[in-house]
């Protein structure tokens, strides 16, 4: 595994990445929300190298990862000509969503042009699509000058890295793997999904920090939860996306949610596993303290009440408890409220996939 662990990445080591990338070889690098492992999106056996290294589901569809062509001014950007190869058709809505989000945490989904794999679809006719942030993941889609699919840089159903360390460890030992560094993620959990492949509305497929509310102050778009289309007409247009099944961004350690002024009731609820629990506190909630528990031996991490925040701690927090030799991990429910919804997501699928017998997903 060729890594570099300075956070600024060399001209040098980016053209490197780039060749890999050309040579069909895979490269782990920053985005704003995780880390990707990222391959050619026009290279078959390149593609079929991420679902090897990753164990997953070769029906799995993967994101394309475009860059923002490096321009003064971001209105001025044509991202028309740069969706052309992917995409069959781009609405008005679409464009105005570019326009205000990209580059950013917000994936699209679109249907797909003739020319795109099958291998990164998985078999569907639509395509997903984004434009990070991180400006080494800009640097390498500039000088790449193509598409790379990138899902996050770990196992199947594991939990996902946001530190160039985080990859290491989840890939220890692969040749060939090489790894850009750009310090922490800065969101910390993965995009917004929205799909607007069915052409008459956007439809929410996975949440993230950009909101539907958001999205609608700032574009006026209306953002349709699945539950609030036609349940026929939902299972025959919504496309399956990364990050959607049940079990996901799971720990090996049990995960459990706790609702709010509830935690000592989940202590109890666990007798076979609470000898050394660890309990995530928001930090506006008051200390658990002791009392009554003499049998359990529980560690308070404390956890911003700022759903922005809370996020970018998740994934760090889940895996630092993970390596810890827990019993058990309890994490608070998210409050109300859809600045919550992707921290709420991630949190509820990672309860159900944790635990030691929890190594594959397929089947959910």
């Amino acid at each position: 595994m060729s890594t570099d662990s300075t956070p600024l990445q060399s001209s040098a080591v980016i053209n490197e990445a780039v060749q890999t990338l050309r040579d069909g070889g895979l490269v782990a690098f920053p985005t704003e929300t995780v880390y990707g492992l990222g391959a050619d999106a026009k290279n078959p056996e390149a593609i079929k190298k991420i679902f090897a290294a990753k164990g997953r589901p070769p029906n799995h569809p993967l994101i394309v990862h475009l860059a923002a062509p490096d321009v003064y001014d971001v209105a001025k950007i044509d991202w028309t000509a740069l969706l052309s190869p992917w995409v069959r058709d781009l609405s008005e809505d679409a464009l105005l969503l570019v326009n205000t989000f990209w580059p950013g945490p917000l994936t699209l989904v679109f249907k797909k042009d003739k020319s795109v794999l099958n291998e990164l679809t998985g078999g569907q006719d639509t395509v997903a699509i984004r434009a990070p942030t991180h400006p080494i993941a800009q640097e390498l889609l500039r000088k790449f000058k193509g598409g790379v699919v990138a899902p996050s840089a770990n196992r199947f159903g594991k939990v996902s890295p946001t530190s160039a360390a985080d990859v290491r460890n989840e890939f220890e030992g692969m040749l060939g793997l090489m790894v850009l560094d750009g310090g922490d993620c800065e969101v910390g959990i993965e995009s917004t999904i929205i799909d607007l492949s069915s052409g008459d509305k956007a439809i929410l497929l996975r949440p993230g920090v950009i909101t539907p509310g958001e999205i609608l102050a700032k574009t006026g778009i209306q953002v349709y939860q699945p539950g609030e289309v036609l349940k026929d007409e939902s299972e025959e247009v919504l496309p399956r996306v990364s990050g959607s099944l049940r079990a996901h961004y799971a720990p090996t350690t049990p995960l459990r949610l706790y609702a709010p002024g509830r935690v000592l009731d989940a202590l109890s609820e666990f007798p076979d596993i609470k000898s050394r629990v660890a309990v995530a506190v928001l930090d506006s909630e008051s200390s658990l303290g002791h009392d009554g528990h003499p049998s359990v031996h529980f560690e308070e991490i404390i956890m911003p009440s700022d759903g922005a925040a809370f996020a970018n701690r998740l994934y760090r927090s889940l895996r630092d408890l993970d390596q810890q030799g827990w019993d058990l991990i309890l994490f608070p429910e998210p409050p109300a409220g859809e600045e919550w919804d992707g921290v709420r997501d991630r949190l509820q699928r990672a309860c159900f996939g944790s635990g030691p017998s929890s190594s594959s997903h397929d089947s959910n």
